[in-house]
């Protein structure tokens, strides 16, 4: 009985430390620029135009519901980015979808500020958001990861 414990405790052992092995591989496999997880919702465009912040309107992400967001655009010296045009992609990278939804830029609230409606996630997980962003200052544009 003893033997046949202390292997069984080896066995889980060693399953516990390939889980986790596992684990780290497949969350270092989500960072798009240098293998680790980037969950900011706050940062600079891909050339350093603007400085963009997304967040969920209602403050909750929840799959298969209709989502309205906020985005604040300011230039690099931290002005306000006033009347830009805004496109939205994005989709699941590791599933090879697209968003199931065109989620559009409706609003100017002032301040740099415009509201995104449309946005929908059909399921949890791993969901990329890309911001296209032209204005007076030029075009860039952002890339958000979400994960739900």
């Amino acid at each position: 009985m003893t033997l046949l414990w202390r292997y069984s405790l080896a066995v889980f052992g060693l399953l516990a430390v390939l889980g986790t092995i596992l684990a780290g591989v497949y969350l270092a496999g989500w960072g798009a620029h240098n293998g680790q997880p980037d969950l900011l919702l706050t940062k600079k465009s891909e050339q350093g135009l603007f400085l963009v912040s997304l967040a969920p309107e209602g403050g909750h992400i929840r799959p298969n519901e209709v989502h309205s967001w906020l985005v604040t655009l300011k230039t690099a010296a931290g002005a306000p980015v006033e009347y830009a045009a805004i496109d939205i992609s994005g989709g699941m990278p590791q599933h090879n979808q697209g968003l199931p939804t065109s989620p559009q830029a409706t609003d100017y609230l002032g301040q740099g500020r415009y509201r995104i409606e449309g946005l929908k996630f059909t399921t949890g997980g791993w969901w990329q958001l890309r911001l296209a962003i032209s204005a007076a200052a030029g075009s860039d544009t952002a890339v958000f990861n979400v994960v739900l």
